[in-house]
């Protein structure tokens, strides 16, 4: 069992005093103090969760929440006929329920580190408690936005700037030729215009978008910096600017996709063991098997085998030093290293040791070893998804001193936080995921 402990020597598990890395009953004001730092830290990481449609949920009513829609109604063009009455119409109603998780950690801290220390130490641990929090409920409404059914890709632009081409996958972005332009921003625009999503107010739709994509807007002169409107509405919390039509909050958790689970910067490639142009003997644990059988050398878990599927991988073809081809991934077993393609590689695979081919399943299109980054700028009309607040269970700062929690002998006390919430995207017309690459695509990784 283990429950690490901060102490002014490293870390320590609780239970048996192994290195893990190198107090007094609290008055109700002090809650509340550090109630107020824990809050004070996490709203401003809230940036996904404020565009939502909050839905209360009050203690007794279960733990799920159901949001209902009225149907549209078609147009009546036909004349109506002298003494008939007309068939009409139905009036119908849908629904949409998610049911609220709890979430939540904790950090906890030695008598001695707490009474040794210069600075303060539970201070120091509830603002950076509060921060966690934060980001933790924002990514996970985050993650339940990424699952929209909407998506642009930014247009392949030549040296001159000219466009060449519409991209309709991920994995033709690149880096320096597909980044997200006013014209971009523009067509998001235009897409949610013309799926009459509503407007936020001041009839502005609003986007969420990462610091590294927010880099290439800024220096065109179409651009108009947030502290210039801002006296003439509400601003957003990490508001940054606005751009046809749309106002853009900016947001370090707005999506990265960067090979996702498959690898780090370090080694973003799979390498080819052994390979067969005739074996489906075989099952795949995820996909389909084809005939197209590859052994790799390294060992996958299940996520990693599963988030294979699907993907399209660059091969590297390491005696002839380049990328030589693509190829889709449509069936894997982890266990047995196998991964299946879609097609027969363009090119011989080799599995000699030392010199074994490389797969790289990247998520941009970039065509040397570095994995090309590739990001997701959320664009939204009003309503577009919906965020759960219950009653009782919002964050909450749970501190537990030493008398508490700290054992026979009172040596540690604890600082944590914890929440229940959910998210539910309402109006797949109402939202669209624009993906682009950036100035920082081969050095980005995903979030």
């Amino acid at each position: 069992m283990n429950m690490t402990v901060n102490t002014t020597a490293g870390d320590v598990n609780a239970f048996d005093a192994a290195q893990m890395n190198a107090t007094g009953a609290m008055s109700a004001a002090m809650k509340t103090y550090y109630d107020t730092e824990l809050l004070e830290n996490a709203r401003p990481r809230l940036i996904f969760t404020q565009l939502g449609k909050s839905q209360f949920l009050p203690a007794g009513h279960g733990d799920a929440v159901q949001w209902r829609k009225w149907n549209t109604f078609e147009k009546s063009l036909t004349p109506l006929v002298e003494g008939v009455i007309p068939s009409g119409q139905k009036l119908g109603q849908s629904a949409v329920s998610v049911a609220v998780q709890q979430y939540g950690d904790y950090a906890a801290i030695s008598d001695r580190l707490n009474l040794h220390a210069v600075d303060n130490v539970l201070l120091g641990a509830a603002e950076e408690m509060g921060a966690a929090g934060g980001e933790t409920a924002d990514t996970l409404v985050r993650n339940e936005l990424c699952t929209g059914t909407s998506v642009l890709y930014a247009d392949t632009l030549d040296d001159t700037g000219a466009v060449v081409a519409t991209p309709v996958s991920r994995r033709e972005l690149l880096a320096d030729n597909n980044r997200l332009t006013p014209d971009v921003v523009n067509k998001a625009y235009t897409f949610l215009k013309k799926q009459k999503a509503p407007f936020f107010e001041g009839n502005k739709y609003v986007a969420v978008i990462h610091p590294s994509v927010a880099y290439d807007l800024r220096s065109h002169p179409d651009w108009l910096e947030a502290h210039k409107y801002a006296a003439a509405r509400e601003i957003f919390e990490g508001e940054i600017g606005e751009l046809h039509g749309v106002r853009f909050v900016e947001s370090t958790e707005a999506p990265i996709f960067n090979g996702g689970p498959l690898y780090t910067q370090e080694q973003p490639w799979l390498t080819v063991a052994a390979s067969s142009s005739n074996d489906s003997t075989a099952a795949a644990d995820y996909g389909v098997s084809t005939r197209y059988r590859v052994t790799l050398a390294e060992t996958l878990s299940r996520e990693q085998g599963e988030a294979l599927v699907g993907r399209k991988a660059h091969i590297f073809d390491t005696s002839a030093g380049g990328l030589m081809g693509t190829v889709e991934i449509v069936g894997c077993s982890p266990a047995s290293k196998y991964i299946w393609l879609a097609e027969e590689s363009p090119v011989a695979l080799s599995g000699a040791s030392g010199s074994a081919d490389k797969l790289m399943p990247g998520e941009g299109g970039d065509s040397s070893r570095t994995p090309c980054a590739v990001y997701g700028t959320l664009f939204f009309g009003k309503d577009a998804f919906g965020v759960v607040d219950p009653e009782g269970m919002g964050m909450e700062m749970i501190i537990k001193d030493a008398a508490q929690i700290g054992g026979p002998l009172n040596q540690f006390s604890t600082v944590g936080y914890k929440f229940e919430t959910a998210a539910k995207i309402l109006y797949q017309n109402r939202m669209v995921r624009v993906e682009s690459c950036s100035a920082y695509s081969a050095v980005d990784e995903a979030n």
